[in-house]
């Protein structure tokens, strides 16, 4: 296509989207400021317009209802996003049988709510939560990779994320576990929103996979002070040093903050990982149990690190046929969310309160299968925009509300959360209607059950490369973010083959190809219109009150490095 041409097809896009827009405001669907979306929302949208508006005020009653119930206020929010987790991991006797483990809480809990049959995620941590937290494809906003290292860069003050949405509805908002976006003071949850925070600056690959013991065991291989002979080694600062980097901080809200789990001079550990696991068990106990005595509805949120672990150190035991250390860890991380709900019905908040279990990606397929998880019904993992990397295991409870031992099929992607949980508490209205917000509101999905989605779309990105896109049962395969031929372009019908083996590029590009092609230019269209943006950069480390010496360090040698080019 010409430059003429593209120019042309993106004016009537644009064009078209604002009729679609106009057309919505006349009929009512949408408020007199209604969120912008992108293109394929409004494709729907036409068609479906009248008959979401008469939903959406049946249930604005429903929530209304709910809310005079419960002394005035609206819901509280308890999600639970466990990392790295495979499709079919949880919530399943039979799958459970077949892998050799169990997990009898959340398959108990899967069976109290409600079963998100087609959830889709971003392809690694980072991403995935920083959708959930702000409802934006991370691309947009320069969040699409996963660091490890000292990075220098985060997500921006200015992004909007749900904490900061409910609020300013008066929930009280605490975060508990795994945070993984940014080592910049700006992008720490306590600067996004949240009223309290107990989180590590990077993951897992420092915490279990970087320090000494992995070296020992040779999970990781060329760093520890033993494990190599150093007599060419010129350049020292390219083997990472865990114990130099900060771990586990708390902090509250626009305060500095303060590591809890490591002294100067300490080495970091498997048994100091372990003891960092076990503490945000406990503290999201604690803070559940301080919460629910509060005069307030809360969003409380708590990202456990297990399951992922790199040694066998430390360990007193192995309990399943499995012998995994990810399914020992699994076994583990089931039992602390079988102890949260019980402690949720003794408190008496089950009734009042949404629980959301997921994980966040699809599990680390290069520990597999020593790890004792294996990719069973879908290909591919963490890293992959294969099904195996962004389809998982979801399921939201809410009793009386949302029907018990109910599956859904509608697509769900996790930014569709951000706007459901704004529309539940009652503070959609804070989202911002400056920006494209990906995540759809999915509340007629969840309270009024299968074939009540208002999604058959999603634009799968690794990093910034569109790689992927599915409309209703079909995906389009995009190898480097190009098309050469949309007639003979890999499709696959995720229904017939769900592990992505055999194309139907005949069978669908014969009328898919064009349908396709024009629904990337839409998307790419929206993306002129509302261009993406960087994320945040800056000092790393800065804002944390007893920075040790090797981390001060560790951040100037950072900071030469990065220096080095402008030299």
């Amino acid at each position: 296509m010409n430059t003429r041409t593209h120019r042309s097809m993106s004016s009537l896009l644009r064009a078209a989207v604002g009729f679609f827009c106009i057309g919505l405001l006349a009929t009512g669907v949408q408020a007199a400021e209604p969120l912008i979306h992108d293109a394929e929302y409004y494709i729907l949208a036409k068609q479906h317009g009248e008959a979401w508006a008469k939903e959406d005020k049946a249930l604005e009653q429903t929530l209304a209802d709910f809310r005079k119930k419960n002394g005035g206020k609206p819901p509280n929010i308890f999600y639970i996003l466990i990392d790295d987790i495979g499709f079919g991991d949880l919530g399943s006797e039979t799958l459970n049988m077949v892998r050799g483990y169990k997990t009898p809480s959340i398959n108990q809990f899967a069976r109290d709510g409600m079963r998100l049959g087609r959830m889709y995620t971003e392809p690694s941590c980072t991403p995935s939560r920083v959708a959930f937290m702000t409802g934006l494809q991370p691309h947009r906003v320069g969040m699409g990779s996963t660091a490890v290292d000292i990075s220098g860069f985060g997500l921006a003050a200015k992004e909007v994320t749900l904490a900061e949405v409910l609020s300013e509805k008066g929930y009280s908002t605490v975060h508990i576990g795994k945070w993984h976006m940014g080592d910049i003071q700006e992008a720490w949850p306590n600067f996004q929103g949240f009223d309290f925070a107990a989180f590590p600056i990077h993951q897992q690959g420092q915490l279990t996979i970087f320090h000494d013991d992995s070296a020992d065991e040779e999970v990781s291989i060329g760093i520890g002070a033993n494990n190599y002979d150093d007599r060419y080694t010129k350049d020292r600062w390219i083997r990472t040093d865990a114990s130099s980097m900060v771990t586990g901080v708390v902090g509250y809200r626009n305060k500095p903050v303060r590591e809890v789990h490591m002294k100067p001079g300490e080495r970091w550990t498997e048994a100091k990982y372990k003891e960092m696991n076990y503490r945000y068990q406990a503290q999201a106990m604690e803070q559940l149990q301080k919460l629910a005595k509060a005069d307030k509805p809360f969003f409380l949120q708590y990202w456990p690190l297990y399951p992922l672990t790199g040694p066998r150190t430390a360990y007193e035991e192995y309990t399943t046929p499995n012998g995994g250390i990810y399914v020992e860890k699994m076994k583990l991380v089931d039992e602390w969310i079988g102890d949260l709900m019980a402690e949720m019905d003794k408190l008496g908040i089950a009734d009042n309160t949404v629980v959301v279990i997921m994980g966040d990606n699809g599990h680390f397929t290069k520990y597999s299968p020593q790890s004792g998880f294996t990719p069973m019904i879908y290909r591919g993992g963490k890293g992959y925009t294969t099904e195996g990397g962004v389809r998982v295991d979801a399921f939201v409870r809410w009793p009386g509300m949302i029907e018990a031992d109910s599956v859904v099929g509608d697509m769900m992607h996790v930014s569709d959360l951000y706007t459901t949980f704004a529309s539940l508490g009652g503070a959609k209205d804070e989202i911002p209607r400056d920006r494209i917000i990906d995540g759809l509101d999915q509340t007629a999905l969840l309270l009024n059950g299968d074939t009540h989605g208002r999604r058959d779309y999603q634009f799968l990105y690794n990093i910034n490369t569109l790689e992927a896109v599915i409309k209703e049962q079909y995906k389009l395969a995009i190898p480097g973010g190009k098309i050469e031929n949309a007639i003979l372009a890999d499709f696959y019908d995720l229904y017939r083959d769900s592990r992505e083996e055999w194309p139907v590029s005949t069978e669908v590009g014969a009328w898919g190809g064009a349908k396709f092609v024009r629904m990337i230019q839409r998307h790419m269209a929206r993306k002129q219109k509302y261009p993406s943006d960087g994320p945040a950069t800056g000092m790393p480390y800065e804002g944390i009150e007893n920075l040790r010496p090797e981390s001060k360090a560790a951040v100037q040698e950072f900071l030469f490095m990065m220096q080095t080019p402008k030299m």
